[in-house]
């Protein structure tokens, strides 16, 4: 119920009052004529939303992948490996970030 908060309060000039309380549990759902109307959320938790709901659709995209792929369509990495002519070891040091 702290989640709440009446359209009200923004008429009453509250706003900067309403604001902190978001930035300080994150998110608040505003009340109108006792309808949930919106939610507010602190941008971090905005952020992190569509960053979960990103790797949601890249997790059904990655299984809807593996339910189409048969072995046959596997290349072993040491394979890869001695046809790109590289080793392991060149490997060890190579940082990469995956988006």
């Amino acid at each position: 119920m702290n989640s709440l908060v009446p359209i009200s309060r923004f008429n009453k000039g509250e706003a900067n009052k309403i604001f902190d309380e978001v930035k300080e549990a994150g998110f608040k759902i505003v009340l109108k004529n006792n309808t949930p109307t919106c939610v507010l959320l602190t941008p971090e938790v905005y952020e992190q939303m569509l960053e979960t709901i990103e790797e949601y659709r890249l997790l059904l995209e990655a299984e809807k992948r593996m339910e189409n792929t048969s072995s046959d369509d596997l290349v072993p990495q040491d394979k890869v490996l001695a046809e790109l002519g590289i080793n392991k070891t060149d490997l060890d040091n190579v940082e990469v970030e995956l988006e």
